[in-house]
């Protein structure tokens, strides 16, 4: 698995997307952050995290749509799939090669707090807490991504389709509160990704929202092993 991770960060760095993913991330939380803690004369950074979401929601399928359907249009999911390890590994490897450039991105952050350690005294439970929330929400992103861009060799579909599942988990209270069958309502509000999302942002660390979220993550991971496996197959 370390060499498919070392091979994973090698072609983020070895490309533009790590370079483009990590200005992007930074660029949009540096804005937020001026316009809502230095303009807006506020210690907290809970308005910042929400608007991120939002850039989240369109970062994540750029840095994971080359993941697998790459390979596949370069033809070299082949001599991927008969490496001398297990797919579980290769899955992981890739996982783990994008969530690093994720946790890079989140960082910037804990860096903003310290800023306003300056001028106020932060609410270090709260930042802590949606920053952990905020890695787990993304993680879990990470690997439904990883899972659409193991069912395409075009990086564009992987990268459109992701950002339509994104939109989707944003959407959902919507979808909750027009449904007219209860039943269905109650199913979409139980797997509803911001109302667990919720509890972080409050300083409020609840074992059965990180459970979801590496559940989801973990659910994700084994789809796309399972993905490769027919691949391998067939």
């Amino acid at each position: 698995m370390a060499a498919i991770l070392k091979r994973e960060l090698s072609g983020y760095f070895n490309s533009a997307i790590a370079y483009v993913v990590l200005a992007l991330f930074f660029f949009f939380s540096g804005f937020f952050f001026y316009a809502y803690c230095f303009v807006g004369d506020s210690a907290g950074l809970s308005i910042v995290f929400a608007n991120m979401f939002y850039i989240i929601m369109f970062i994540i399928p750029v840095l994971t749509m080359k993941t697998f359907a790459e390979e596949k249009h370069r033809k070299t999911d082949q001599a991927l799939l008969t490496a001398p390890v297990s797919l579980t590994e290769i899955v992981l490897g890739k996982f783990i090669g994008a969530v690093i450039i994720y946790a890079l991105c989140c960082v910037i952050f804990l860096v903003y707090a310290v800023v306003i350690s300056f001028f106020a005294q932060p609410q270090w439970s709260v930042v802590l807490c949606t920053l952990l929330g905020i890695f787990l929400l993304g993680s879990s992103m990470i690997a439904i991504n990883i899972f659409i861009s193991a069912l395409t060799e075009s990086m564009v579909v992987a990268a459109v389709v992701g950002m339509g599942a994104g939109l989707l988990i944003d959407t959902m209270s919507y979808f909750v509160s027009i449904i007219p069958v209860k039943w269905i309502a109650n199913l979409l509000d139980k797997i509803n990704f911001l109302n667990y999302y919720t509890n972080f942002t409050y300083g409020i660390l609840n074992v059965a929202d990180v459970v979801f979220y590496l559940s989801v993550t973990a659910l994700f991971l084994f789809f796309t092993v399972l993905a490769l496996e027919k691949r391998r197959w067939s």
